[in-house]
């Protein structure tokens, strides 16, 4: 191994063991406050650290394994395994990320009608589809042998192993990232410049009525 290769194993290294650390003391911390368990969001939060976690301990090692032996880890089975697993869970991450940012829009634009908008069921049906739609992308690409060993990212996941289908492939993979991580960016980038603009206009309304106090005193 040279010296880049070495660097960048010690980085997944290292990587490996903040999100390993975070992510249980995020674990923690749901199981010990129930402040946390209570709101409907605390099904985003959980589902989104368990997917976190699991990306830890499944995908990570692998990738690790791929760097160190410059090659797929394992045999073929483990590789469309971990494929499969590789794609729902990074799926499944995205869009908990999405829904999160919805759930603060709606706390932050209507505070007032936020409980009634955001109950426990609601948080199921919006976890329900991420699962729904991270299982039928995953599922997808699994039974068309659409994951394996890709050199470029040294890890098992969406790879074209058939021959003769690449355009297929190639339509699949543009529907899967805009379905799912362009779709997420969008949301992520709405919601949060929401927030940002109903903040700022209560920051504007508090140095008005500071203004006024302290002409009144």
């Amino acid at each position: 191994m040279d010296t880049a290769e070495v660097v960048l194993c010690a980085l997944v290294v290292l990587i490996m063991a903040v999100s390993l650390l975070s992510n249980v003391l995020v674990l923690v911390c749901f199981l010990y406050n129930p402040e946390i368990r209570r709101p409907a969001p605390g099904l985003f939060t959980l589902n989104l650290t368990f997917c976190n976690l699991l990306l830890t301990v499944c995908s990570m090692p692998l990738m690790l394994a791929g760097l160190v032996g410059r090659g797929a880890p394992g045999g073929h089975g483990v590789c469309q395994t971990a494929g499969f697993l590789e794609t729902f869970l990074s799926t499944n991450s995205m869009l908990s990320m999405a829904a999160l940012s919805i759930d603060r829009w709606v706390a932050v634009v209507f505070p007032l009608r936020y409980h009634s908008k955001m109950r426990h069921r609601d948080a199921a049906c919006v976890l329900g589809y991420t699962w729904v739609h991270s299982m039928a992308f995953s599922t997808v690409a699994t039974c068309l042998s659409w994951v394996g060993y890709h050199k470029l990212y040294a890890s098992c996941t969406l790879a074209n192993g058939r021959a003769g289908s690449r355009t297929q492939f190639v339509i699949f993979t543009l529907l899967f990232h805009a379905f799912t991580f362009l779709l997420s960016l969008v949301v992520l980038c709405f919601t949060y410049l929401k927030v940002l603009k109903v903040a700022r206009f209560h920051c504007k309304r508090i140095d008005v009525i500071t203004m006024q106090t302290l002409v009144l005193l």
